[in-house]
């Protein structure tokens, strides 16, 4: 029950940092930080998948009600929730203990946690930014974007892993 709890608050935590804080940082029209895939990144292992798509689902049609965004943060986070698990399994070696982890720093290590951040945030600022764009005319500012915007993301979710890895 605490677990359900903890998910629920980090969830409304991390819908209102991102609505109220992030979204109002357009730093040169192209670093526009995504924290709260931070969200779908910490759910755990165990979870069942219908239950994660849908999590993700709500998520991002939460981040697009407040951004004015048509769905395209809510199909970038249910693609990336559907990813998951198989990247998860593809760079996490299995124990015995598997579906009982909850990504972290701790659960994961460090450089397998930043692996495995790396990857989801990369795709998830691809499929976001592309559907946004919905064009191959500016290339060159889709991948400025996709890049900065995804640095300052992970500094992100990587500093706020260390600040939890410390308690």
């Amino acid at each position: 029950m605490r677990l359900v709890l903890q998910q629920i608050g980090s969830f409304i935590v991390l819908v209102l940092v991102q609505v109220l804080i992030l979204n109002n940082i357009k730093f040169l029209g192209i670093i526009n930080p995504y924290l709260y895939i931070l969200f779908i990144l910490t759910l755990p292992l165990s979870i069942n998948r219908g239950l994660l798509l849908f999590l993700a689902f709500v998520l991002g049609l939460s981040i697009d009600i407040f951004s004015n965004t048509p769905g395209m943060h809510a199909f970038a986070t249910v693609f990336v929730a559907f990813f998951r698990n198989p990247i998860i399994k593809l760079l996490i070696p299995r124990d015995d203990n598997y579906e009982l982890i909850i990504p972290s720093m701790k659960s994961f290590g460090m450089g397998q946690f930043v692996r495995y951040a790396v990857l989801m945030v990369l795709v998830h600022h691809l499929i976001l930014f592309s559907v946004e764009s919905f064009s191959l005319n500016a290339l060159g500012l889709l991948f400025l974007r996709l890049f900065f915007s995804s640095i300052f993301t992970l500094l992100l979710v990587l500093g706020i892993e260390r600040l939890r890895l410390k308690k």
